[in-house]
């Protein structure tokens, strides 16, 4: 009889290596996938560059014909829809050119299409001329790079000193400095 049994215990490896000639195509073929292997599958396919991001404290330049013109910092920026818009949070915005005077623009969101030009603010939209100390204040401001337009759709709001004015939408060209309201206008003097 055997005295101490565990230590025949090195006998079970021994006898799996020598009946594996017995075990080992069943098991194989139990193991091996279904349908066939196509070593293309495998192989990580080629996709085009994913250009997804999500980055905080951006600062974009926009330029027109070589001269920078305006400076808009972001706390948050990130892909839009596709990849050719930038969406933006906690929005501000400085005209840095030399022709005008400054503007600040600032919202608390924002969208900027690259191949129209087209930078959308919305959410509580305030554009500020400190040197006339004017405010504007609108819910969506729509400027246009390559006309230089600046479109309200909605409500706005006009203040300077002396003057408040609420009016519906709102053009305003940046190269003339002239607005044009629609819809019913509220002047108080």
């Amino acid at each position: 009889m055997i005295k101490k049994p565990r230590n025949l215990l090195w006998i079970v490896p021994l006898l799996l290596f020598v009946t594996s000639p017995l075990w080992q195509p069943p098991v194989t073929t139990f193991l091996a996938p279904r349908g066939g292997y196509n070593p293309k599958l495998a192989q990580p396919g080629e996709e085009s560059p994913i250009q997804n991001f999500i980055m905080d404290s951006v600062a974009i330049t926009l330029t027109s014909n070589g001269k920078e013109e305006w400076q808009i910092d972001a706390e948050r920026a990130f892909t839009g829809v596709n990849d050719h818009e930038i969406e933006m949070v906690g929005v501000s915005a400085i005209y840095i050119g030399t022709e005008k005077e400054p503007i600040n623009i600032s919202s608390r969101k924002g969208k900027y299409n690259i191949n129209e030009r087209h930078l959308i603010l919305t959410d509580h939209a305030v554009v500020t001329k400190p040197t006339k100390d004017q405010q504007l204040i609108s819910d969506r401001l729509d400027y246009y790079d390559a006309t230089k337009m600046v479109v309200s759709p909605g409500e706005v709001e006009l203040r300077a000193p002396g003057l408040k004015l609420i009016g519906g939408r709102m053009d305003y060209d940046l190269s003339t400095n002239g607005y044009e309201f629609s819809n019913r206008v509220k002047v108080n003097l």
